[in-house]
């Protein structure tokens, strides 16, 4: 062999070296949903998180404080007063009790008011955290922190890496589904795949519709039928694989790719999974009739058909966010406590509730204070980044437990305090990783839900 040949030889090998890493990278991306193994054995294989935006407040809910009937209109013991930033002074808000009655619940003997009267008859199956505590008592921040992990918008979603982990177990439906009856603040952000591949992405459906028609515009093709969308299909997969064999691995086209037969698939199942209406009446009437409701019973439909994650916020908006009238809980309950008392016994019932790990809270809690105005005082309760409750059931998780304090008051965490990158570490955990492990390499470092903190919370698993 001479020289020119040895050459021609060479480069005819570089491009084949070439062609091979993209058919490798296009044949990798084929199916990035496909089933995972993780770290280690699972014990919850799906997550639904019924999100309470707006920030319910832990002392009139899960965390009963006698101190305040007793300091009911009088100033938190040693404060001051404080000066506004007009230059205004102002008394220190007075403590508020609860307007709630609380009872005892359950053979565990845990404390939960009337408003979650309902879902309190469900305690021995859930673990109260009465020490969740967050970084800034404002609302984006404190939903992007409980949401991805991080207090600024722009990292991935708990939902999203989770189903970069595991994958899902049915190709037909999304691994990680919204429902929302709007947008809640922050939007779209908050289910956001970020810098991981665009197919882990949350899917939003605004479940405001009870007709998976409406849920779900578009899925169907208006002039052709699947023989003829298939065709098409196949023909732009082509198109595009000529492209990235041209052009190189392409996260945007690949992830673009996937979503096209995603939707294809949807088709056979997703109406199906969101056609609540196959359930029978008895369900249905268990659940309720509200949006919340409906979402909730999805949620249990779509778990049961193998999506990896469903998040179920309560309402657009900070619904839970009352800052004038605390009273206004009762009916924000009045929505939302049947429902998660009939998901967490009809996830018992189906045995999915031991596989399944359910979450309820929102952002941050409340002030055990009435919130000081210029104008007066109110009958409301102002944010807490301090101290605040959050529920979880099933999934390998103690029920009939509390974990964590708060002080006499429900200001701060007095005991065992638990931080959102503690609660991903042991969502993780129970889902099978080690939460320092799952990374994903971006902008030259490895990024991780929990950033460079988070601990298991070990007491609380069974």
């Amino acid at each position: 062999m001479n020289r020119r040949e040895l050459l021609m030889t060479m480069a005819n090998g570089f491009g084949m070296a070439a062609l091979s890493r993209v058919l490798a990278a296009s044949s990798s991306a084929s199916n990035p949903l496909e089933p995972k193994t993780p770290h280690f054995t699972a014990k919850a294989k799906h997550v639904i998180f019924l999100f309470l935006n707006g920030g319910p407040s832990q002392v009139d809910t899960f965390d009963p404080k006698p101190a305040l009937e007793k300091y009911h209109g009088k100033p938190l013991p040693g404060a001051n007063q404080v000066i506004s930033g007009g230059g205004i002074k102002l008394p220190v808000s007075s403590l508020m009790k609860s307007p709630f009655s609380f009872k005892k619940y359950g053979q565990s003997g845990l404390d939960a008011s009337e408003l979650f009267a309902k879902t309190a008859e469900c305690i021995d199956d859930i673990c109260v955290i009465r020490s969740m505590y967050t970084d800034i008592p404002n609302h984006p921040p404190g939903l992007c922190m409980m949401n991805t992990g991080h207090n600024v918008a722009g990292r991935p979603s708990l939902g999203s890496w989770l189903t970069y982990g595991l994958g899902t177990e049915n190709q037909n439906l999304p691994g990680f589904v919204v429902l929302c009856p709007g947008i809640p603040i922050m939007g779209p952000q908050l289910w956001s795949s970020s810098f991981l591949p665009a197919t882990y992405q949350g899917t939003w459906v605004q479940n405001n519709e009870s007709d998976p028609e409406k849920l779900i515009p578009f899925l169907r093709g208006g002039f052709t039928g699947q023989p003829e969308q298939r065709r098409q299909l196949d023909l732009l997969g082509k198109l595009n694989r000529l492209q990235l064999s041209k052009e190189g691995p392409s996260a945007s086209l690949e992830a673009t790719i996937q979503s096209m037969e995603t939707a294809y698939r949807m088709q056979a199942e997703a109406m199906d999974a969101f056609d609540i209406s196959k359930e029978a009446e008895k369900t249905r009437t268990a659940y309720g009739s509200s949006d919340f409701a409906n979402g909730c019973l999805m949620a249990r439909r779509l778990v049961e058909r193998g999506v990896r994650m469903v998040q179920v916020y309560f309402g657009a908006g900070q619904p839970w966010d009352d800052h004038s009238d605390i009273l206004h809980h009762k009916s924000l309950a009045q929505q939302s406590d049947q429902p998660i008392a009939a998901l967490l016994r009809d996830l018992k019932d189906r045995g999915m509730l031991q596989e399944t790990l359910v979450m309820i809270g929102g952002e941050f809690g409340r002030s055990p204070s009435v919130q000081a105005t210029v104008g007066g005082l109110q009958n409301g309760r102002d944010h807490n980044s301090y101290a605040f409750t959050m529920l979880l059931a099933g999934g390998g998780v103690k029920g009939g437990m509390a974990y964590g304090a708060t002080d006499d008051f429900g200001l701060r965490v007095a005991e065992k305090p638990v931080h959102p990158h503690d609660l991903h570490a042991t969502i993780l955990h129970l889902c099978g990783f080690d939460h320092t492990k799952l990374t994903y390499r971006y902008s030259g470092r490895d990024f991780r839900l929990t950033d460079v903190e988070g601990r298991v919370v070990k007491d609380i698993l069974a």
